[in-house]
C-alpha cells in the first residue's frame, strides 16, 4: 500500500478523524497489491480492512502461467468482487455472513475496497486442519449461500462461477495428459452448466477463505474474485477437496452430503419454500461427481503434480467419462 495517499482516500471515504495503517495481512496473489488491517479514530468501529489492488501491469504468477489472457482474468476478477461487494453481499444474512463493503476508492487505475475487519465482527480464527464440527458448520454456510443466491442472474459477476472455468483456461486444457478427460472436458462443462438450478457459487471456496468464531459455531466467508453462476457443487467438491486427503475424501463423501443437503433443505424452507427441494438435491447429487472431475482436470493441465491429485478424484473422472460415454 502507497500509505499517505492511500490512507487519505480512505479516511475522507469513511469520514473519520485518521487512519493508519497498522499491519499487511497479506499480498495478493501474483503481486496484484496487498490487503491491510487499518486503525481508524473518528467512527463508531476501530479497525478495517484494505485491499489494495494493482492492476495496471502483467505480474509474477508463482507457478509460470504469465500470460496476457491470465492478466486479463485476473483483472476481471477484481472487477468482479468489487460489483459483489457493491450489489450482492448486503443480500447475505447471518447465515451465510461476509464482509460489509464500507466504500469502493479508485487511484490512478487501482482500486481499493475498504471492508469490515471481521476479526472485531467475532471470526478471527484462520484454520488449516478442520474439525468435522468445523467442516459442517462451513458445509452450512455454503448451503445457505448457495441457497439464498438460487435462480440469482449475475449481473456484472462471471456468468459461469469459479477460477478453473473451463472456458479461461484454454492453455491449462491444452497441455493436459490425460487425453480421455482432455476429451470429455467440454461435456462435463456443459453438463455442470446446464443445470436446470443454478445459484451464485462462491468460486474458491477453501479453507483459507474462511473465518471462524472461537467456539466454531459460525463462519464467514471472504474473497469474492471468482464468484458467478454455477451448480453448488463445484463449491462443496473444492471445500472438500481443500480439507481433506485422498482416503477421507471418499471415507466421508455419504457424511457430507448428507449433512449439506440438510443444511440446504432447512435454508430452502427458509429463503425459497416454494421452490422443490427434493429435485434441486436429485440433480445436484447427480453433478457432485461431475463437479469434482470438472475441477481435476484443471489440476490436471495447471499443475500436474499437484497433492490434491490422487485415486479419489481419478476414480471420480472414470465414472464421469464412462456415464458420458453411455448416454451418447
Amino acid at each position: 500500500m502507497e500509505n499517505r495517499r492511500i490512507l487519505e482516500l480512505v479516511k475522507l471515504a469513511l469520514k473519520a478523524s485518521s487512519v493508519k495503517q497498522k499491519e499487511v495481512i497479506q499480498q495478493l496473489w501474483s503481486g496484484y497489491g496487498n490487503l491491510s488491517r487499518c486503525r481508524v479514530e473518528g467512527r463508531e468501529f476501530n479497525h478495517v480492512i484494505v485491499k489494495h489492488i494493482k492492476t495496471a501491469s502483467m505480474n509474477h504468477h508463482p507457478r509460470g502461467w504469465n500470460t496476457s489472457l491470465s492478466h486479463e482474468r485476473k483483472v476481471k476478477s477484481y472487477q468482479v468482487e468489487i460489483a459483489w461487494y457493491q450489489q450482492y453481499a448486503e443480500l447475505c444474512d447471518d447465515h451465510c455472513r461476509v464482509p460489509h463493503c464500507l466504500a469502493v476508492l479508485e487511484d490512478n487505475g487501482d482500486q481499493i475496497i475498504v471492508m469490515e475487519d471481521l476479526d472485531v465482527a467475532g471470526f478471527p480464527m484462520r484454520k488449516y486442519d478442520l474439525s468435522m464440527d468445523d467442516i459442517f458448520t462451513t458445509l452450512r454456510w455454503l448451503a445457505f449461500f448457495h441457497a439464498k443466491h438460487i435462480h440469482t442472474t449475475p449481473e456484472s459477476l462471471w456468468e459461469i462461477g469459479t477460477y478453473w472455468h473451463l472456458d479461461t483456461r484454454p492453455d491449462e486444457l491444452q497441455v493436459m495428459s490425460d487425453k480421455a478427460l482432455k476429451g470429455a472436458a467440454a461435456a462435463i462443462d456443459e453438463k455442470l452448466n446446464s443445470a436446470k438450478y443454478l445459484t451464485l457459487v462462491h468460486g474458491d471456496a477453501k479453507v483459507a477463505n474462511f473465518c471462524y468464531a472461537p467456539d466454531g459455531s459460525q463462519v464467514a466467508g471472504v474473497d469474492f474474485q471468482y464468484v458467478g453462476a454455477g451448480c453448488g457443487m463445484k463449491d462443496v467438491a473444492y471445500f472438500v477437496s481443500s480439507c481433506l486427503y485422498e482416503s477421507d475424501c471418499e471415507r466421508y463423501e455419504t457424511t457430507l452430503l448428507e449433512q449439506y443437503f440438510s443444511y440446504l433443505e432447512e435454508a430452502m424452507n427458509l429463503y425459497h419454500p416454494t421452490l422443490p427441494f427434493r429435485e434441486i438435491e436429485e440433480e445436484w447429487r447427480a453433478l457432485y461427481i461431475y463437479a469434482w472431475t470438472d475441477f481435476y482436470r484443471f489440476l490436471q493441465g495447471w499443475s500436474p503434480d499437484h497433492w490434491k491429485i490422487n485415486g479419489y478424484n481419478q476414480k471420480l473422472a472414470r465414472q464421469v467419462i464412462q456415464q458420458l460415454k453411455t448416454k451418447k
